[in-house]
């Protein structure tokens, strides 16, 4: 049994099969009968788990197993108490509402890599960067949150799922490594 632990750059796709052309895991991961435990939208980085076993795909990826993600958030703008007041309540965002969550605001990590391409730039407008953990993982829902709350998300990195992270397993975009399931 594999358990991969990957860090995926900005603009890959989260599957085997490229589409029109673009990058997918498939670029980068060359082990035989893999496959993702969760997945990570074309515009987001950082960590993914994949796995030869189907059973522990299962329990990595779904709902009812509740894994913590943490993700760290760059958003255009300053960050007022009132949006992480409702980024951590259960917020409605039309299709759905959201499990309550953990946020807070944090200084960008001297550990993180540079993006490529990098993110926009406008003089007049602060960014600042939180982190957000969720039980739970709707498509988009971090970009979908961050909007709500008029803080729009210019970059995304899944920092850590259950018991694996950056800080625990320090790879670089591109980059994975074997892992044991004990540490889930």
């Amino acid at each position: 049994m594999s358990l991969i632990l990957f860090n995926k750059p900005f603009q890959v796709m989260c599957q085997f099969s490229g589409k029109d052309q673009r990058a997918s895991l498939a670029d980068y991961l060359t082990m035989p009968g893999i496959y993702p435990a969760g997945r990570l939208d074309f515009d987001s980085e950082g960590l993914m788990l994949l796995t030869d076993e189907g059973p522990l795909q299962h329990r990595i990826s779904h709902p009812d197993r509740k894994q913590a993600k943490i993700y760290l958030v760059q958003v255009e703008g300053l960050v007022q108490p009132e949006a992480l007041a409702r980024l951590r309540a259960p917020l409605d965002l039309g299709d759905f509402v959201t499990l309550g969550c953990g946020v807070r605001q944090v200084q960008e990590p001297d550990w993180l890599w540079a993006r490529q391409p990098p993110i926009r730039q406008r003089a007049a407008i602060p960014t600042s960067w939180l982190e957000i953990t969720l039980m739970e993982g709707k498509n988009r829902q971090v970009r979908r949150m961050s909007a709500a709350v008029g803080l729009p998300t210019l970059r995304l990195i899944r920092i850590a799922i259950g018991g694996f992270s950056c800080a625990s397993h320090p790879l670089m975009p591109g980059e994975f490594c074997t892992v044991s399931s004990d540490d889930l």
